[in-house]
C-alpha cells in the first residue's frame, strides 16, 4: 500500500457544502446543505433561470463507501483544490455523481476482500469494471469513456479523501477503449430539424405570433380582469338596475339574445354556467336559482343547447384565407381552442422563432426577461437593429453568467414583444410557464423559467395541435412526417440547423463572418460578439461538411480537371487525391459523419466561392500579408486580390461570374446621361483588368 496521500482535513458535520459557491439572491449560506446532512440541495448554487433542482443524495451509495463519495462531492463543490485541478460547475458534480454511484455499486457487489477499500484495489480489478462497462453499454464507447474518466477522479482528488485509489488508471495496460479513441469528443452528432418540417413549423410559429397572437391576447386581458372574480364573458356585462325593470325581464331578454343569435348558452360540464350569466346580467350567482329564472334558462337551453365551455367576449380579427382562424376562445383549459392551450402554443411559437432566429441556447432564451429587447431606429425613426440583452453561460468561469447581447431580425423583436404582453405584468422572465390552466395561480408565483424537458413536450404539443387544426380544415400546410413518424421537436435542435443552413447559405455563414468578411453585419455581430459561444465552431464543422459534400460532386463529376486559372493544377491534385482517399474509405455524400471525419483529416483547403474558387497555400496568399500578421491560416475574402493571386482557380460557373460582371459594367458605361468622368475611368479600368484575367486564365480569350 501506498503512502499516506490524504494532506486535506475531512470536512467536519457542520461544513456547509456550497461555502465556495456564489448562492442564488435572496439565499444564505446558513439556509444550505452541511456535510452531515444525507441529502445536499445544490439548487442555491444553480443560477440559470432553467435550471434543474438538483441533489445530491447520499442514502443511495453503499455505506461502506459513503464517506468517500461525500468527501470527493464536497472536494468539486467547495473543497481545496488539487494541483491542476479548476472549479466545475456545480450540474457537472451531479452528472460526475451518477457515474461514482454506478462504480462504487459495483465495487461494493464484489466479494473480494480487496474490493471493499479503494486503497486495496489493483489494475485488474479496475479491468474487470471495463468489462462490466462494456456490457452495460456494448455500443457506446463514449458512455463507457466517461464512466472510466469518472473512475479516475479517486486518483485525482486523493489529497481529499481518506480512502482512494493507489494509482493513476491511465496506466494501467488496457484501460481504456480503442472504439472511443477515434472519436472526436467536441463533433456535435445533435440532428438538425429536416427542411421540409422547418418551412412549415416556422409558417405555423409566425402565424401564431403575428396572426393568432393578437386575438390570444386579447383573450388573456379579458381573463387577467375577470381571474380573481373566477367568470368569464361571452357578451358584454349589462347592468341591472330595478329602475329600468324587473330582474325577471332582464333574464329573459338577456336569454333571449342567445336564442335570436343561435349561440348556444355558456357551460361548465354539460350545464349552463350560471356564474357567467349572472355577471352578464348584473346579478346575483344565487338569484339564478330561483325556480323562476330556472325555467328560463331550461328554455333557452332547450333551443340552442349549451357550449362545452363559456366563450371570451373578443371579437376574432386573426384570418386565414378570408376566414376567421377560430369561431371563438373558450375558457375551458382542456378545449384545443381554448386560453391555455393557444398561450401555451404562443409561447412554443416564439421559443422557436427566438431560439432559431438567433442561435442562443436553450439556457440563453431562458434567461430573457422583461426589456430585454433594445430597438436602434435611424434619423427618420425607422427601425434597423434589433439587439436582445441576455446572459450566457456556456464556456464561462463565473457559474452566474456573463451579460451578452445577441443580434437578431424583426421577426425575433416581434416574438420578444408578444411574450412581454402575454406574461404578467409583474413577471419579469418571459419563459416561465403561463398562469392559464388548472393549479397554475400558486405555482408560477415565484417560479423560475420552465426546464428544457417542458419546452420540448410543448414545441411538440405546438406540432401536434397545428396538424389536428390543418385536418379538421382541410388545410394542406401541415408539419409532415419524416419516414413515416413524426419529427420530434428538441430545443437542441435550434442552434444545430441554424448553423447548417448558414454554412450551406453564400455569403450568410458566421465562418464568413470571422474568415471571409463577406456576409450580414447583423448576423456577425450576433453570434461572433457573444462571449465565446462555441456557434464558430459548430458552424465552420457544418462549413466543411458542405465543401466535403462539393469535392464529392466535383470529382465525380471530373469538373476538377477542367479548371483554369492560375492554381488549376493544384486544385486538381489536390481534389483527386481527396477524392481517391473518400471513395476507397467507400463515402458517399449522405455519409454526414465519415465525411466530417475525413474532411477533419485531409481537407484540401478549396474554398468554393461565386467569383473564384480559392485554392489555399498561406505562403501565396494575399489575403493573409494584408492582414499583417492576423492570420489565421485560413483565407479572408474581405481581403481577397482574385486579379493577382496565385490561389486562384476558375469553374466554369465562377468565368460566367465574371463575364456577368461584365455585361454589367457595360450596361453602366453605356447609360445616359453619362457618368461623371471619374467613375467612368474606374468603371474602364476595372472592366479591363477583368477582360485582362479572364483572357489570361480561360480557354475563351475576352474581347476588349
Amino acid at each position: 500500500m501506498t503512502a499516506l496521500a490524504r494532506s486535506v482535513a475531512i470536512p467536519g458535520d457542520d461544513v456547509f457544502v456550497l461555502h465556495d459557491r456564489p448562492l442564488r439572491d435572496g439565499v444564505a449560506l446558513e439556509e444550505t446543505s452541511q456535510f452531515g446532512d444525507d441529502v445536499w440541495r445544490l439548487q442555491p448554487a444553480i443560477h440559470k433561470s432553467s435550471g434543474r433542482n438538483l441533489i445530491l443524495n447520499f442514502n443511495r451509495f453503499p455505506a461502506r463507501f459513503r464517506p468517500v463519495a461525500k468527501q470527493l462531492a464536497y472536494g468539486m463543490l467547495s473543497g481545496p483544490l488539487p494541483q491542476g485541478e479548476k472549479r466545475g460547475k456545480v450540474e457537472g458534480v451531479r452528472c460526475a455523481s451518477t457515474e461514482l454511484f454506478r462504480f462504487l455499486t459495483w465495487l461494493d457487489s464484489q466479494t473480494e476482500p480487496r474490493c471493499q477499500r479503494l486503497a486495496t484495489l489493483t489494475g485488474a480489478d479496475l479491468l474487470a469494471y471495463q468489462r462490466h462497462l462494456v456490457g452495460l453499454f456494448p455500443n457506446a464507447a463514449m458512455q463507457r469513456e466517461t464512466c472510466r474518466a469518472k473512475v479516475r477522479l479517486f486518483w485525482r482528488w486523493r489529497h481529499n479523501l481518506s480512502d482512494w485509489l493507489p494509482f493513476d488508471p491511465v496506466h494501467v495496460d488496457g484501460w481504456g477503449d480503442p472504439d472511443a479513441r477515434g472519436q472526436r469528443r467536441g463533433e456535435n452528432r445533435t440532428s438538425r430539424i429536416p427542411e421540409e418540417v422547418l418551412g412549415p413549423l416556422f409558417v405555423w410559429a409566425l402565424r401564431f405570433i403575428d396572426v393568432f397572437g393578437p386575438d390570444i391576447i386579447a383573450a388573456d386581458q379579458q381573463w387577467r380582469k375577470t381571474r380573481f372574480a373566477g367568470v368569464y364573458q361571452r357578451l358584454p356585462v349589462r347592468k341591472f338596475h330595478r329602475s329600468t325593470g324587473t330582474l325577471h325581464q332582464a333574464i329573459s331578454d338577456h336569454l333571449e339574445t342567445y336564442v335570436t343569435s343561435g349561440r348556444p348558452l355558456p357551460g361548465w360540464r354539460g350545464v349552463p354556467n350560471r356564474k357567467v350569466l349572472a355577471q352578464q346580467i348584473g346579478c346575483s350567482r344565487r338569484s339564478l336559482d330561483e325556480p323562476a329564472y330556472q325555467v328560463l334558462i331550461d328554455q333557452a337551453e332547450a333551443k340552442v343547447g349549451v357550449s362545452e365551455s363559456a366563450a371570451f367576449d373578443i371579437p376574432i380579427r386573426g384570418s386565414l384565407d378570408g376566414r376567421p382562424w377560430t369561431g371563438d376562445i373558450v375558457t375551458h383549459p382542456e378545449q384545443p381552442n381554448s386560453l391555455a392551450v393557444l398561450a401555451r402554443h404562443l409561447q412554443a411559437a416564439a421559443y422557436a422563432v427566438i431560439a432559431y432566429l438567433s442561435g442562443m441556447r436553450d439556457s440563453e432564451v431562458k434567461e430573457l426577461r422583461r426589456g430585454c429587447l433594445r430597438t436602434e431606429r435611424d434619423p427618420e425613426g425607422r427601425p434597423y437593429r434589433w439587439k436582445v440583452d441576455g446572459i450566457a453561460f456556456k464556456g464561462e468561469d463565473d457559474p452566474r453568467g456573463v451579460p451578452a447581447t445577441w443580434i437578431v431580425g424583426e421577426p425575433v423583436a416581434r416574438a420578444i414583444a408578444v411574450m412581454e404582453t402575454l406574461q404578467p405584468p409583474d413577471t419579469d422572465i418571459l419563459f416561465i410557464r403561463l398562469p392559464h390552466g388548472y393549479g397554475t395561480r400558486h405555482r408560477v408565483r415565484g417560479a423560475t423559467a420552465m426546464l428544457n424537458s417542458t419546452t420540448n413536450e410543448n414545441l411538440n404539443h405546438f406540432v401536434a395541435w397545428v396538424n389536428a387544426y390543418c385536418d379538421q380544415h382541410g388545410r394542406g400546410d401541415a408539419i409532415p412526417a419524416v419516414n413515416g413518424r413524426t419529427f420530434r421537436l428538441m430545443t437542441s435542435h435550434f442552434r444545430r440547423t441554424l448553423a447548417w443552413f448558414i454554412a450551406r447559405r453564400p455569403g450568410g455563414s458566421i465562418a464568413g463572418a470571422l474568415q471571409y468578411r463577406h456576409q450580414g453585419i447583423q448576423i456577425f455581430e450576433g453570434y461572433a460578439g457573444t462571449s465565446d459561444s462555441g456557434f464558430r465552431a459548430e458552424v465552420e464543422s457544418e462549413q466543411a461538411l458542405a465543401r466535403g459534400e462539393h469535392y464529392l460532386a466535383m470529382v465525380d463529376a471530373h469538373e476538377h480537371t477542367e479548371l483554369t486559372g492560375p492554381a488549376a493544377a493544384e486544385a486538381a491534385r489536390r481534389l483527386e487525391g481527396f477524392g481517391h482517399r473518400a471513395r476507397f474509405q467507400g463515402i458517399v455524400v449522405t455519409d454526414e459523419r465519415r465525411l466530417k471525419r475525413i474532411m477533419g483529416r485531409e481537407d484540401p483547403a478549396v474554398y468554393p466561392g461565386t467569383y473564384i474558387t480559392c485554392v489555399h497555400d498561406h505562403s501565396k496568399a494575399l489575403c493573409e500579408r494584408a492582414r499583417r500578421g492576423r492570420s489565421e491560416g485560413l483565407p479572408d475574402h474581405g481581403e481577397c486580390q482574385p486579379l493577382t493571386c496565385r490561389n486562384v482557380a476558375l469553374t466554369s460557373s465562377n468565368t460566367q461570374a465574371w463575364r456577368s460582371e461584365l455585361d454589367r459594367i457595360d450596361q453602366r458605361l453605356a447609360a445616359r446621361p453619362p457618368l461623371p468622368p471619374l467613375m467612368q475611368h474606374r468603371l474602364e479600368s476595372r472592366r479591363a483588368e477583368i477582360t485582362t484575367f479572364l483572357s489570361r486564365n480561360t480557354s475563351t480569350p475576352e474581347t476588349a
